[in-house]
């Protein structure tokens, strides 16, 4: 099995309303993905959430997103390059602000929802991410999809020169050249449990598993994502955590 880190999405709590189980998933993953205030999270949440990533020794990772709170951020919105390098810096900055504080250090960037996806169909916004991530600190990564061929990421990664880190879903299905099944279709989200295991374990080990139409797709990827907002995350992580840990 081939040594792959573990990923959540996480403090995007907002004020009195919760969400995810931060407290009990951080303590089994390797990379938090941090909420910057665009889609989720405010002040608190943010120190707070950088505060129990310290303590357990987890890899900080900026998330941000359109500015699309009602929507969480899933909601394509028509900014232009150079709004997005803008919307991500401020984010950005504000997340090291609390890495700062806490005597860390900002790790990587991984967009979340709407952005995320736009990246893999439009250059012009990925180079405007690649951009806030080279202006704002060299060498910071861009946390990106893992497709059956990312031979384009990579090209514009090495003339912005980011490092580029790799990511598969263990609960989100797949279309056939390795994006990820929109959300508005049946069966885009994994809600069973063991096929959200098999699938992330698939995925660890460089085995094809099951696409969306249940043909089979490979994928290499530097890290997996198990989302927190799903019911069975926690059984599921600390079953994945304790496979990979054993290999």
């Amino acid at each position: 099995m081939k040594r792959i880190l573990l990923n959540c999405d996480m403090g995007e709590s907002f004020g009195v309303w919760t969400m995810g189980d931060d407290a009990h998933a951080m303590p089994l993953i390797d990379q938090a993905n941090l909420a910057c205030g665009f889609h989720a999270s405010d002040p608190m949440t943010m120190l707070r959430t950088v505060e129990l990533a310290v303590q357990h020794g987890v890899s900080i990772g900026a998330h941000p997103a359109y500015p699309d709170m009602v929507g969480f951020g899933r909601r394509h919105m028509a900014c232009s390059p150079y709004e997005v390098t803008a919307l991500v810096l401020y984010q950005v900055g504000a997340l090291d602000a609390f890495c700062r504080a806490a005597g860390s250090r900002l790790a990587y960037v991984k967009p979340h929802g709407a952005l995320y996806n736009d990246l893999v169909r439009d250059d012009a916004l990925f180079a405007a991410v690649l951009e806030a991530c080279a202006s704002y600190r060299q060498g910071l990564p861009l946390m990106t999809l893992a497709l059956t061929d990312n031979t384009r990421e990579l090209r514009l990664a090495d003339e912005a020169d980011v490092p580029l880190l790799f990511e598969a879903f263990a609960d989100r299905a797949y279309l056939a050249d390795g994006q990820l099944a929109p959300r508005r279709l049946s069966g885009a989200v994994h809600r069973d449990p063991q096929r959200i295991l098999e699938q992330g374990l698939a995925i660890a080990q460089g085995e094809p598993f099951a696409d969306i139409d249940g043909k089979p797709l490979q994928l290499r990827a530097d890290s997996l994502c198990v989302h927190g907002d799903n019911a069975d995350s926690l059984a599921v992580l600390r079953r994945l955590r304790a496979m990979l840990d054993a290999s």
